[in-house]
């Protein structure tokens, strides 16, 4: 609330200060090129550009500088508008770096100690199924969930490779399973699966590295939090999962409208 009324306070300021600088600067700027268009053509052609400035504030009726000067001073609020929602758009973009940087710059092995929260989970793998040793793609689909779960939360981490008790397994069994078995071909399909489920313009929320921990490859995901909605695409149905506590759910059509209500619109870390 405090933050809304300073931003509110910020932007009346701004319109302020653009409306006055419409008003002296913009008004005489206008009139100036008015001078050096017609000049030439007027009946009586004034000798320089601040005469003829001088003799339109003088010769100018209250009703003709009033109106005008409002219209610049319109124009100049417009102008210091725009500038506020630009500086707006530069100060999200630096928190969001600064989160970004503040993510990547955690050390991993600490952060895993710290075991899963509402802003980290571990899955053991992509796709191997563990128990069966084969290639499981519904264990994709809890991946996927995950993610989602992350950006309409508060964002946060998903690292690929390390169970549920922070033991160390690597994505090596994963890669396996890919037809480019290294890195490069576990991220190529990791946001091909993304962008299939979620949709390309969740890609852009996920930040993909490999670190290795003990010589073993793990996927570290760091997750921005969406603008706006994302639903998980589970054939003819759209899920909406969220992180809760340590665990991922989805929530039901009642439970959605509370949450985004919760989180306002375009809401952000």
């Amino acid at each position: 609330m405090k933050r809304h009324l300073q931003r509110h306070r910020s932007m009346l300021a701004q319109l302020a200060i653009g409306a006055i600088l419409g008003v002296l600067f913009l008004h005489p700027l206008t009139t100036l090129v008015f001078y050096f268009e017609f000049n030439d053509m007027l009946v009586k052609p004034s000798a320089n550009a601040w005469s003829f400035l001088a003799n339109r504030l003088q010769v100018s009726t209250f009703q003709e500088l009033v109106p005008m000067s409002a219209v610049f001073a319109v124009l100049g609020a417009g102008l210091g508008l725009v500038i506020f929602l630009y500086n707006r758009v530069i100060e999200t973009e630096q928190r969001r770096v600064r989160w970004l940087e503040h993510e990547l710059n955690a050390h991993l092995p600490s952060l895993i100690a710290t075991g899963e929260n509402e802003r980290l989970e571990f899955k053991s793998t992509l796709r191997w199924n563990l128990r069966e040793k084969r290639s499981d793609k519904a264990l994709e689909k809890v991946i996927v969930k995950s993610l989602a779960g992350l950006m309409n939360h508060r964002g946060g981490s998903l690292i690929i490779g390390v169970s549920d008790a922070g033991e160390t397994l690597g994505i090596n069994a994963d890669c396996q399973t890919l037809k480019h078995k290294n890195a490069d071909g576990f991220e190529r399909a990791l946001m091909d699966l993304v962008r299939s489920a979620l949709g390309a313009h969740a890609c852009a929320l996920i930040h993909c590295q490999f670190p290795l921990i003990d010589e073993t490859p793990v996927c570290w995901l760091v997750v921005e939090q969406a603008k706006t909605p994302v639903f998980v695409q589970d054939g003819n149905v759209a899920r909406y999962m969220v992180r809760t506590g340590n665990s991922t759910r989805e929530l039901d059509a009642r439970e959605v409208h509370a949450h985004l209500a919760q989180r306002g619109p375009n809401a952000t870390s």
